[in-house]
């Protein structure tokens, strides 16, 4: 059998860790941020895992945490919108996972902070499919109408730009007033998806000459934790959830993508292909990282 290699770009895990700094046994999984003032804008509060089975105090926050041991050799700490995980090897003392979590209570307290935010962000992004209802399409809110008596030839849907500088854009759905959510989520997700399709495919003619490659084909994808993914046969898939955000992000992941296939890698050699049509690609990927899309919808 033909195995493939495949790379991909992920989206929900944050900003990426900075590499590790030699640390005496135990070696910790994570990077240790810089440190931040217990001072700086920490109010006191509780985390609490909701399989939490131990709890510390880390400067002013009291932080109940999932505590595991298993066949490991390093200590790994990992925060998530439930809270703190930590990890440890079955001969490491509580005392020195603790006295370790003290040492990295910054970078702990930081990440519990923007997994919380990150989770009100997601939260807010979250679309209630019903007459009225607005989200984002390449960047700009798109308010939804119902229009049982369309007289548009459009099958399902119909586009409307804004009007003024104070007006939305909108789309109109060929439904009746009393659709159910999920009819009038599945009509708007199949227009989102029309239109990323064919807007993906144009950025991709665009930009794989300026790269020098050929992709073989375009995949719209839906994965809950990536953007897109090359694979060595030519395949690019990207999330159409992409769609929600704007052009400049979009481009990225596209450029992204098509750079694998010179590199199957995040090698510096990668990264001068990037650069070499888009300089400004680590802003870019920064707004990438703090975006926040409607899932699971």
């Amino acid at each position: 059998m033909q195995r493939f290699l495949q790379l991909a770009l992920d989206f929900l895990g944050g900003p990426e860790p900075e590499p590790l700094r030699p640390v005496p046994a135990p070696r910790v999984e994570v990077a240790a941020a810089p440190a931040l003032p217990m001072t700086q804008v920490f109010q006191p509060a509780a985390w609490h895992h909701p399989r939490a089975n131990r709890t510390l105090r880390l400067g002013p926050c009291d932080v109940a945490y999932e505590f595991k041991r298993g066949k490991r050799r390093t200590i790994g700490l990992s925060v998530s919108p439930d809270g703190l995980s930590v990890s440890a090897p079955r001969w490491t003392p509580v005392g020195e996972v603790e006295a370790l979590l003290h040492d990295k209570s910054a970078w702990v307290l930081e990440k519990l902070q923007s997994a919380r935010e990150r989770a009100g962000d997601l939260a807010q992004a979250r679309i209630t499919w019903a007459d009225g209802a607005e989200f984002d399409y390449l960047g700009e809110r798109l308010r939804l109408v119902l229009d049982p008596a369309h007289g548009f030839t459009q099958v399902g849907a119909v586009f409307e730009a804004a009007t003024g500088p104070d007006a939305l854009a909108t789309l109109r759905l060929g439904l009746a007033g009393n659709a159910s959510e999920a009819q009038i989520r599945d009509a708007a997700q199949a227009w989102l998806m029309k239109q990323a399709k064919v807007l993906f495919a144009q950025r991709l003619d665009h930009f794989a000459p300026q790269l020098g490659v050929r992709y073989s084909k375009l995949r719209l994808s839906s994965a809950g934790t990536r953007w897109g993914s090359a694979s060595a046969d030519g395949t690019i898939r990207l999330n159409w959830r992409l769609i929600h955000l704007k052009l400049e992000m979009v481009d990225y992941v596209v450029v992204h993508e098509l750079s694998h296939l010179h590199h199957m890698d995040h090698s510096p050699q990668f990264w001068d292909v990037v650069a070499s049509v888009m300089p400004d690609h680590a802003t870019r990927r920064k707004a990438l990282r703090s975006a926040a899309v409607p899932l699971g919808e």
